[in-house]
């Protein structure tokens, strides 16, 4: 495999760790006038327990990557699935197709990557064979995250000690409430030690704080837009890490209703852990 194809590969995967950047949306109207901005943000954030599905659009800038758009779904219960359109102008491959079906992550990148897989346009991860950290060898720094669940972060947003409301604003026609605040790092680990929520709430969240610090990213500024049924309807985060700034919204579409995520043909599909066993073979031949 062509040291090109790991590096676009990776930056895909990364990618969609992007998309663990906030919660879903409900149409509704603006949010009960006597919570404050601390109170409307925490039943925001409690109501992330309750979602099973959402689609979402993302678009922003990523350390190392540039820019990035994308539009995708997700399964989040009983067991994660997801299916993303994504675009990155600045890396080589340009676009890709992103799938997580049960163990398995697949990448698809069009006549580019089959440029590059004897004429398949898919390429397979399997995450249970591979494990975290030979992905995270093979293809970049936070590929063990593609599982996680995107609603978590926005919890984040609780721990700011500046919080405040901004005003009301319609977000895709909806109305919303957009709320701020600034945390940082340490504080978001410390409030995780204290967290008496949700168990797997809690692991994704430290998931994503790991990816962050890994980033060298030491604050968050963060927006939250708030709907009237008291759900997060558009996320944004903000940062400076060691390769740059990173900037990126997540709108949601929409949430609870039924997501279905196919995998790929198999004859259209190269197994990165195949490539990965014939290129050690021609290695010790050579």
């Amino acid at each position: 495999m062509k040291t090109d194809l790991r590096v676009s590969v990776g930056a895909g995967l990364t990618a969609l760790v992007l998309a663990a950047g906030a919660v879903g949306c409900a149409k509704g109207d603006d949010e009960s006038p006597e919570l404050s901005p601390a109170a409307a943000v925490a039943k925001a954030a409690k109501n992330t327990e309750d979602i099973t599905s959402l689609s979402y659009r993302m678009k922003g800038q990523f350390p190392g990557q540039g820019s990035i758009t994308a539009e995708a779904q997700m399964q989040l219960k009983p067991e994660m699935a997801m299916s993303m359109k994504m675009s990155m102008p600045k890396l080589a491959q340009g676009s890709y197709d992103a799938r997580l079906v049960g163990k398995a992550m697949y990448l698809g990148g069009g006549q580019e990557m089959a440029k590059e897989l004897d004429g398949k346009h898919w390429i397979k991860f399997d995450l249970s064979a591979l494990g975290a950290g030979d992905l995270e060898k093979q293809l970049g720094g936070g590929a063990s995250q593609v599982d996680k669940n995107p609603a978590a972060e926005s919890t984040f947003l609780t721990g700011a000690d500046d919080l405040e409301k901004v005003g009301t604003e319609k977000v895709d026609g909806v109305e919303t409430t957009h709320y701020k605040g600034t945390v940082t790092l340490d504080q978001l680990r410390e409030s995780l030690a204290k967290a008496k929520g949700n168990a797997a709430t809690r692991k994704t969240q430290e998931k994503g704080l790991e990816q962050y610090e890994k980033m060298g990213i030491k604050t968050l500024k963060m927006d939250g837009w708030i709907d009237g049924d008291e759900h997060t309807k558009q996320f944004r985060m903000r940062g400076d890490s060691t390769q740059g700034p990173m900037d990126v919204t997540i709108t949601f579409v929409d949430i609870n209703k039924p997501v279905k995520v196919t995998a790929p043909a198999a004859a259209d599909t190269a197994d990165l852990a195949e490539m990965m066993k014939e290129a050690q073979q021609e290695q010790k031949q050579g």
